[in-house]
């Protein structure tokens, strides 16, 4: 039996409005179960309860030509509101002065340590080298940029002293830089959608990664799956399913709160959604086998997410070329396909699934960071400015992953750090 092309094409159309719908109540309902089950009746992030252990730890900060950023990231991580901590900075073969801002800071405070590496290994090698020189078996890995809160510590270590099978909590990452519509943009996006799945993955059973601006490792479980693996452009995804696969558990800690900037031009974006998606490609096809091992079929469904999201972002890139392509084809020589971002019919449904998520997620980080409502009238530019960028990041990572040279060291690049005053 034959199936006509117009059902095919219904079809596509049925998976590219009906997917996202359903992804959105999905992640809405899963993190509402996370906040009914672990964040109920907790205290505020600014007092959390004393904990009946407080292990050292270690913060390790790989930079990377931040010399405008390291003094401000230093001096705040040294404030943390902790007992027993020391402070690793890793100069990763910077070309401006990072390394002399790192070096008259610790000549200041006994608690930090520089280690300069002699040329830009990337992030990965960074963080091993950081890990190796730690006294201390739990480490908090935060970003040349971050503004590490006062309390973060005290949430962070409280996992591992409650579960020693616990390997990995990520924290809280808060958008800080919010002077253009980028900006604002993405402080929705880090609500509505980061904090969101996370919460959610959390509860279904296993996170997809951890964030690598904010995340507290034992060391010990690094060590044994082989620390950060310095051939993958998102170091982070790749050891959150590295400890995974080895059995640890890892979690997300809502009340562990980091302050970061994030890209505020088109071209920084693009460059950063293209790594994340890279980065993203590289882990799905690395571990795409553990769908034919029953022992691993707790990563079963991460992995056939991670499938029909990139399915979803090769079907909307058919529709919007079948659909611009119609625009001036003679009349029947495609099928009738309507504007993927057309503000009618179904896209009105989505951008009302997009404003009501970021109502919820308002409503569950709004403790967290205060102000969150302002941004609501922007997230209405989230479906056409980010789905568009985050899409075409995902269509053009696979094929450069697959051209990629294997085992090719990741190395990274200054960042596009927004608007600073």
């Amino acid at each position: 039996m034959s199936v006509r092309p117009e059902t095919i094409w219904h079809g596509l159309l049925a998976f590219v409005f009906y997917y996202p719908l359903f992804m959105s109540f999905l992640w809405m309902m899963g993190a509402a179960l996370f906040h009914w089950r672990f964040e109920r009746g907790r205290p505020p992030f600014d007092r959390p309860q004393p904990l009946p252990d407080t292990p050292p730890v270690s913060v390790l900060i790989p930079s990377y030509n931040e010399e405008d950023n390291a003094e401000e990231t230093v001096t705040q991580a040294l404030a943390l509101d902790y007992p027993d901590f020391e402070v690793i900075a890793i100069n990763d073969g910077s070309s401006d002065a990072t390394g002399e801002v790192l070096e008259r800071l610790a000549a200041r405070d006994p608690r930090l340590r520089v280690v300069h590496l002699a040329e830009n290994q990337g992030k990965a090698m960074a963080l091993q080298a950081g890990a190796l020189l730690a006294r201390h078996e739990i480490l908090i890995c935060i970003d040349g940029d971050a503004l590490l809160d006062p309390h973060a510590a005290h949430w962070l270590v409280a996992h591992f002293a409650e579960n020693p099978e616990v390997a990995a909590v990520t924290g809280n990452p808060r958008i800080r830089n919010r002077s253009t519509l980028l900006g604002r943009v993405q402080v929705g996006e880090f609500s509505s959608l980061v904090g969101t799945i996370k919460r959610a993955q959390r509860v279904f059973g296993r996170i997809f990664t951890v964030s690598g601006v904010i995340t507290a490792f034992r060391k010990s479980a690094v060590h044994q799956v082989g620390y950060w693996s310095t051939d993958m452009l998102t170091e982070d995804i790749d050891v959150t399913w590295k400890l995974q696969r080895a059995g640890w558990d890892v979690r997300f800690e809502p009340n562990a709160l980091v302050w970061i900037l994030m890209p505020e031009t088109l071209r920084g974006l693009w460059k950063q959604r293209l790594r994340w998606a890279m980065g993203g490609a590289q882990v799905l096809l690395k571990n795409l086998g553990a769908l034919l091992l029953p022992d691993q079929r707790f990563l079963w469904s991460l992995l056939i997410e991670m499938c029909v999201s990139v399915a979803w972002s090769y079907a909307m890139l058919l529709l919007a070329t079948t659909w611009l392509l119609g625009l001036v084809l003679p009349a029947g020589a495609l099928p009738v396909v309507g504007s993927p971002l057309s503000p009618r019919g179904s896209g009105v449904v989505l951008g009302a699934a997009c404003l009501l998520q970021f109502a919820f997620s308002r409503w569950l980080d709004g403790r967290h960071d205060r102000g969150l409502g302002r941004n609501l009238f922007w997230m209405i530019w989230y479906p056409i400015v980010f789905w568009v960028i985050n899409c075409a990041a995902t269509v053009a990572a696979y094929p450069k992953v697959l051209m990629r040279h294997r085992g090719m060291r990741a190395r990274w690049i200054s960042p596009d750090r927004g608007f600073r005053p």
